[in-house]
């Protein structure tokens, strides 16, 4: 009998401390508050937490879960560390994952805000969502557009005002999906310029060495469907499975 509360009382102290653990990683997150998008006020948010501590905010559009800001995590799933390339000549010749942040920027309310980029090879590892989430494919990205309508999608998804997309926008984010753009990275290393254009990843293969993506503009009222090579470093965001 002595033994046996011995071990509850071990198992216990086990589960607490795993549980404060747990916490700590969350609490110590440098990024965590520190966005400045404008959210929807009159949305009803819900939360996910990825394997870097890192907290989202997530909405409901139709039948799909979305987060609702730009991934911004450093390990896939598994708890593997995402290589952090800032070399333009070594971003170049990359065939496997990896990510930067923009303008290689260490400043964390410019990560919170905006995110991290992420070439295609990191999303094809079907690793970089936080588990039971993954990056939305082409079809997802399709259905969510649809259901929003054709020419008006972009803006029922953009964060209103100019704060981050710079004068032209007129959106109203009705859906709370509050989408800012990331800027993103030339496959040669160089970085386009932020507050004009957005481009977010899906998670499927056009042909060749292209995957398809979705771009969104400061003052277009659609969101544009293209694909591009795989070792561009574009936005990321995901769904519930």
């Amino acid at each position: 009998m002595f033994k046996r509360l011995i071990r509850i009382s071990l198992l216990i102290s086990f589960s607490i401390l795993s549980i404060n653990s747990c916490n700590k990683i969350k609490d110590n997150n440098p990024t965590n508050g520190r966005t400045t998008a404008v959210f929807n006020p009159d949305v009803t948010y819900g939360t996910l937490t990825d394997r870097d501590g890192n907290i989202y905010k997530t909405v409901t559009i139709g039948r799909q879960i979305w987060m609702t800001e730009n991934l911004r995590t450093t390990k896939y799933n598994d708890g593997t560390k995402i290589p952090n390339v800032t070399d333009d000549d070594e971003w170049d010749a990359l065939t496997t994952g990896a990510y930067c942040n923009y303008k290689n920027t260490s400043d964390l309310d410019t990560i919170a805000t905006r995110g991290r980029l992420y070439n295609w090879y990191a999303v094809n590892t079907g690793k970089l969502a936080p588990e039971g989430w993954h990056v939305a494919t082409d079809a997802e990205w399709t259905e969510l557009t649809d259901y929003l309508g054709e020419n008006v999608a972009a803006d029922k998804l953009k964060e209103i005002g100019t704060l981050h997309w710079g004068n032209g926008n007129f959106a109203t984010n009705e859906t709370g999906f509050t989408a800012i753009p990331g800027g993103y990275r030339y496959n040669d290393g160089r970085f386009y310029p932020d507050g004009t254009m957005g481009i977010w990843w899906s998670a499927t293969m056009d042909v060749d060495d292209l995957a398809w993506y979705r771009l969104f503009t400061n003052s277009e009222y659609d969101v544009i469907r293209y694909s591009y090579p795989m070792d561009f470093g574009y936005s990321v965001r995901c769904i519930k499975d």
